[in-house]
């Protein structure tokens, strides 16, 4: 018994929770199926289960039909499902963007120092053989591009590049 309640509310809470007893072992693991497959995910889904029982034992006296708490229960475990998924929907919709995978400062360090390194090879190089690899693979032109910009042969442009590049791989293997 409650202490200073008048009798009639604790008949009526204590038919609240026989009922809600009886409803809970009766048909708890249905419900928890039913919000599962609204809210894909188990431990959402009990929660959900869970609180609409806490609300239908506080909504005992209300109910007008008791023999449709039932119909309560699962009206009311599907409108706590759709709140669980608006929520879900706001939390994704506002949740910040992540960043792009970068690669780490190490990496960073490491590829400025290959950089550095291949930049002081090509520096070592006679200027024709610099000329000629800094035109084909930096600036991406052709055998024929290069030869114009340069004012030589294809010929001497292949010779120039074969050269350079068997030049850089020692300096660039020496250093490392």
């Amino acid at each position: 018994m409650v202490a200073g309640a008048p009798a009639a509310t604790v008949s009526v809470g204590w038919d609240a929770d026989q009922a809600v007893t009886q409803l809970y072992s009766a048909h708890y693991r249905p419900l928890v199926r039913l919000a599962a497959l609204l809210v894909r995910d188990i431990a959402t889904a009990e929660e959900v289960v869970q609180d609409a029982f806490v609300a239908m034992h506080g909504a005992w006296r209300r109910l007008r039909d008791p023999n449709k708490a039932l119909s309560y229960l699962r009206q009311s475990v599907v409108n706590k499902a759709r709140s669980v998924l608006r929520h879900r929907a706001v939390v994704e919709k506002h949740a910040p963007k992540a960043l792009p995978d970068a690669p780490s400062a190490e990496h960073g360090a490491l590829g400025e120092l290959e950089r550095a390194e291949v930049v002081n090879a090509l520096r070592a190089l006679p200027t024709r053989q610099r000329e000629a690899i800094v035109l084909r693979y930096y600036g991406d032109l052709s055998e024929a591009q290069i030869a114009d910009a340069m004012g030589i042969s294809r010929g001497a442009v292949k010779s120039h590049t074969a050269r350079g590049i068997s030049t850089l791989r020692k300096l660039l293997e020496q250093t490392t």
